[in-house]
């Protein structure tokens, strides 16, 4: 089973996401030059909306190089000493997944849950002895790092990490590989960049006295405004892998423990999928908020269900760019050229498998632009979200 979700959304002015010049990030599609919004920047801002963590229940995980950090804080909670604290958490960190960069610094960025933190500390205290002498020779941990390896293997409790996955060169055994596939956002017309010139003015400077009434300081910045289309594919089956299901036919040991893991992996899988839409219809990555604003709601977010793995990113609906009338926008034939590539592959394909389809738009003139897709229309967003929940199984 596969959930995906189609985005419509609008920026006012704005550089959500930019390159190694503090340019917006853009991109050449059906030759021509689109804005763009990395996956990676659209991934952060949705674990780390507050929606995504409220609707799970769960805290997300936390992707550093200071892991050390929360281990040494940990064990100090606990009663021990600091200066031995630091040098245990960082001799079992060099053990567990990466080397130092510098003291207490990993040279990789290490995505952890927080239950592995406490799993950790619970085994760093058991074994203290050990963990002591650890901090000179990494060979006295081996036993330890083992367990856990084999504890977490392929699977997680951190939603966010179930959902994007974990990679790390230096231990495959930590890899945890994604259920969500996110697209790089483009923009569904033509871009073209602008620059705003800006000046500061000094307020303590004198005209007489000082250097005249110039600026304190001049700039420029580069923005755009553009209508984006989102692409997003989280795999059922992986998703619930990842957060502990395991097949009772080929899995040994106690089978009703095996049953109500499955269950509870079933529930935050459901929980899980729940918080996404939540969050990925309402998180905007953070570049140059301060400067632009563009705090714009989504226009249009589309989900299907289906039983099948031909998913459909739909980004070719705009390989043509659309190009606003003289009374539209962006939005508005964006939406319908959404709608009718959809239902052209729909009608000219038997094997879309849709177990659920459902829309939402966040305004009636939106909503009016909707064709084959009107029939799935929702009037709030907490039913177009509980029409998803309830397509997802069970057990």
């Amino acid at each position: 089973m596969f959930i995906e979700l189609h985005l419509i959304q609008n920026f006012s002015p704005s550089n959500l996401n930019r390159d190694d010049t503090n340019n917006p990030k853009d991109c050449e599609f059906g030759g021509h030059r689109r804005a763009r919004i990395s996956s990676q920047a659209l991934k952060r801002a949705i674990r780390r909306s507050p929606a995504f963590a409220e609707t799970t229940g769960v805290k997300t995980g936390e992707r550093t190089k200071w892991m050390t950090r929360p281990l040494s804080e940990k064990l100090q909670d606990a009663g021990k000493d600091k200066q031995v604290a630091d040098s245990v958490a960082a001799a079992f960190v060099t053990a567990y997944a990466s080397k130092m960069e510098k003291p207490g610094k990993t040279s990789v960025l290490i995505y952890f849950s927080h239950e592995e933190i406490d799993a950790v500390v619970q085994g760093l205290l058991d074994n203290w002895d050990a963990a002591i002498a650890a901090a000179t020779d990494g060979k006295t941990l081996s036993e330890l790092v083992k367990k856990l390896e084999k504890d977490t293997e392929a699977r997680t409790s951190a939603p966010d990490i179930a959902l994007f996955g974990r990679m790390l060169a230096e231990k495959p055994t930590l890899n945890i590989d994604a259920a969500c596939q996110v697209a790089h956002a483009i923009s569904t017309h033509r871009v073209n960049m602008e620059m705003d010139f800006y000046t500061a003015v000094d307020d303590l400077q004198s005209k007489e006295e000082d250097e005249g009434a110039g600026a304190g300081m001049m700039g420029f910045t580069n923005f755009n405004s553009a209508c984006f289309y989102r692409y997003a594919r989280i795999d059922w089956q992986q998703l619930i892998a990842n957060l502990g299901w395991r097949d009772p036919k080929t899995t040994k040991g106690d089978s009703q423990g095996i049953v109500q893991g499955n269950q509870d992996a079933i529930r935050l899988a459901q929980k899980t999928v729940e918080g996404f839409l939540r969050a990925a219809v309402d998180a905007i990555p953070s570049g140059k908020q301060n400067t632009f604003a563009a705090q714009n709601p989504t226009n249009l977010a589309l989900v299907l269900v289906r039983n099948d793995g031909k998913s459909w990113n739909l980004a070719n609906a705009f390989e043509e760019p659309v190009r606003p009338r003289r009374d539209t926008g962006y939005v508005r034939p964006s939406i319908e050229a959404l709608d009718a590539y959809w239902s052209e592959l729909v009608r000219r394909r038997d094997d879309a498998g849709f177990v659920a389809v459902s829309a939402f738009t966040d305004m009636t003139r939106h909503e009016q632009a909707l064709n084959q897709l009107a029939q799935y229309s929702k009037p709030k967003m907490s039913e177009w979200i509980a029409t998803v929940v309830e397509a997802l199984p069970r057990e």
